[in-house]
């Protein structure tokens, strides 16, 4: 995608168009998981001290890193199949400054379009809400953890390990909600062309 921006020709392949998908996927829903787990991490070290070393062990956390690598390349790989694999007709300009799934979408024609569209924003709100859903659950549990301990020292003291883990989650999701939830202005949908790709 740098080189693509840096480049003074403003077309892009199929195939760079597909990778840059499938990597923009797959990171993401890798990130989500990874804080997901991260987020269980937190919880297992307050709410079950004596027992971490036992449920968070080298292997399984070895094992959970890859768990979260192989969801991540396979929704990324099913969301970018599903995407090219529908018919583009018309214009060839995308209107986003990358290879965006809604902006492709939007090109597409072919009376599998919706249902197409409403698969993919399916699996991705899902998958994405769901991973929220179990950090949010841990940190319920984190909570009224912290609340029992009697010292105000302590609960300041353990409350501050998951200071960091909160900050990247709600970076994470806001930046995601301000991107897919933001509402659509009266601008000018030329203003976020990067490059018109050929068909």
């Amino acid at each position: 995608m740098l080189v693509d921006m840096l480049s003074t020709c403003h077309t892009i392949t199929w195939a760079a168009c597909a990778s840059q998908m499938f990597f923009s996927f797959t990171f993401g829903f890798t990130h989500s998981f990874l804080l997901m787990i991260m987020g269980y991490d937190h919880y297992v070290a307050i709410c079950h001290p004596l027992r971490y070393n036992v449920l968070m062990n080298n292997c399984g956390c070895a094992r959970l890193v890859s768990w979260s690598w192989a969801g991540g390349s396979v929704i990324g790989m099913m969301s970018t199949l599903i995407v090219f694999h529908l018919t583009f007709c018309g214009s060839n300009v995308i209107h986003h400054f990358a290879c965006h799934v809604l902006s492709l979408l939007k090109l597409a024609c072919g009376k599998e379009t919706s249902s197409v569209t409403l698969a993919v924003i399916l699996v991705c709100v899902s998958a994405l809400m769901g991973c929220l859903f179990l950090i949010v659950l841990s940190y319920v549990f984190i909570v009224a953890a912290i609340l029992r301990i009697p010292s105000a020292e302590g609960r300041h003291k353990t409350f501050s390990t998951c200071v960091s883990h909160l900050t990247v989650v709600i970076v994470h999701y806001g930046f995601a909600s301000i991107i897919y939830l933001k509402p659509k202005g009266p601008h000018s949908m030329d203003s976020n062309i990067l490059w018109p790709p050929p068909i």
